[in-house]
């Protein structure tokens, strides 16, 4: 049996606190009809070609929420083999500097708190994140 090469993407994602409550935290979810439609995601995107993570995560903020973002450090890093590709997902440390989230690139908005989060179905690459925030295994987020 011949193994499929998939290709691999890296995907930043940003841990953005609520601005009138830091335990909550912005998470999205999914356009309908495209590969993992409707599932929960942390805010970001995949890192172009000569672009730093923090680079492509302030990008991606502002052409899909329409927000300016201070990126902090780097909290949490992992690798997903899907069907199709393979993720290697990073997860940053946040924070709104101007704007209001608006949904742009995403079906729907919400700011969770951990365990809230929990209850929604969210993309299998980042279950292994979610399981980490919950334990407060991520520390401080700047």
């Amino acid at each position: 049996m011949t193994a499929v090469a998939t290709r691999t993407v890296r995907v930043v994602a940003a841990l953005i606190p609520g601005p009138h409550d830091g335990q909550r935290f912005l998470v999205q979810q999914r356009l309908p009809g495209g590969s993992r439609a409707l599932l929960w995601e942390f805010p970001g995107g995949k890192v172009e070609a000569g672009e730093t993570d923090e680079a492509a995560l302030a990008r991606e903020c502002r052409e899909e929420l329409d927000v300016e973002l201070s990126v902090g450090r780097r909290l949490w890093e992992n690798r997903h083999t899907y069907p199709d590709l393979t993720v290697e997902l990073v997860l940053y440390g946040a924070r709104l500097v101007s704007g209001e989230p608006k949904p742009l690139g995403a079906h729907a908005l919400a700011f969770k708190t951990p365990a809230e989060m929990q209850s929604l179905p969210f993309c299998e690459a980042d279950i292994p994140l979610l399981d980490d925030l919950v334990a407060g295994r991520l520390g401080a987020l700047d």
